[in-house]
């Protein structure tokens, strides 16, 4: 499910600022980038991520600005006394006076960086929880839509079996006479009694009722599923399966086009559910 959280602190000397966001996996699958100085406290957030979030794909972006005046700087002692071996090649002069030039040029200096402190580690991970938080928030209102969106579609899935039973009786008639004029054309004599019984043996064959019933029960399980305040994503998924599992046979035993034209947009529902499953966690 797809989401976003932001968190921003500033300490004495340093801005921090935390971003957080989620895309559709079905697994939990996180990506952590960090400045080179809090690279020791990965783990300890990936652990607060995998608690709080169970799906997505999860990014999280940390920056740390240093604020402060004053930058303590640090001698690159091996590019300075490069530099000095270099000049001594092409300018003969003592030591003291090489250094003075060589202090001058490119990258002897650096930005002395200070090490984290378990104050700024807190605040990280504090930022890291409110970040989740706004991260449950915004998917708690894609949540709500697509509640509403599989709520309709799987409406439309019930509301086309019950339309096949207005064709079911015809099907039957139909079956019957075109089992008839097949025995016609062949010029055969048949008994009757005989006919009869063979004619309900091969009818039960194609009778979906037992699919229909299994299907009803499947739809009330995914809508109860569905309203239920657990994470059921997976458990829907597998319903899903279930359900067109029935779809599929009774599309099978039907031989009729227009049981067949409603099979084919049960499906079309059913497939546009399955794609929002992945967005539920």
């Amino acid at each position: 499910m797809t989401g976003y959280g932001k968190a921003e602190a500033q300490l004495k000397n340093k801005s921090i600022s935390l971003e957080l966001k989620s895309l559709n996996s079905k697994n939990l699958d996180i990506s952590v980038r960090l400045p080179h100085e809090i690279k020791e406290i990965e783990l300890g957030l990936r652990k607060i991520i995998s608690e709080n979030l169970l799906r997505g794909k999860i990014d999280l972006f940390v920056t740390i600005e240093d604020i402060s005046n004053n930058q303590s700087k640090k001698i690159n002692s091996t590019v300075v006394n490069d530099y000095i071996n270099q000049l001594k090649d092409i300018y003969p002069a003592d030591n003291i006076e090489l250094l003075k030039l060589a202090i001058k040029l490119p990258n002897t200096l650096t930005n002395k960086k200070e090490e984290i402190n378990e104050k700024e580690v807190n605040e990280i991970e504090k930022l890291l929880q409110n970040a989740i938080k706004g991260l449950k928030k915004y998917r708690l209102e894609e949540g709500n839509n697509l509640k509403i969106d599989l709520e309709t579609r799987i409406k439309n899935i019930l509301n086309s079996l019950s339309e096949i039973k207005k064709f079911e009786s015809k099907r039957i008639d139909r079956i019957k006479k075109n089992l008839r004029e097949l025995l016609n054309k062949l010029n055969l004599e048949v008994n009757e009694d005989r006919f009869e019984q063979e004619l309900i043996y091969y009818i039960e064959k194609y009778d979906i009722t037992e699919e229909k019933v299994r299907l009803k029960n499947h739809i009330d399980f995914f809508k109860k599923s569905l309203n239920s305040k657990e994470s059921s994503g997976k458990k829907l998924s597998f319903i899903a399966q279930e359900i067109g599992r029935e779809i599929n046979t009774i599309g099978s035993k039907s031989y009729d086009s227009k049981i067949q034209h409603i099979i084919v947009k049960m499906k079309d529902e059913l497939e546009k559910i399955k794609e929002q499953l992945f967005n539920i966690l």
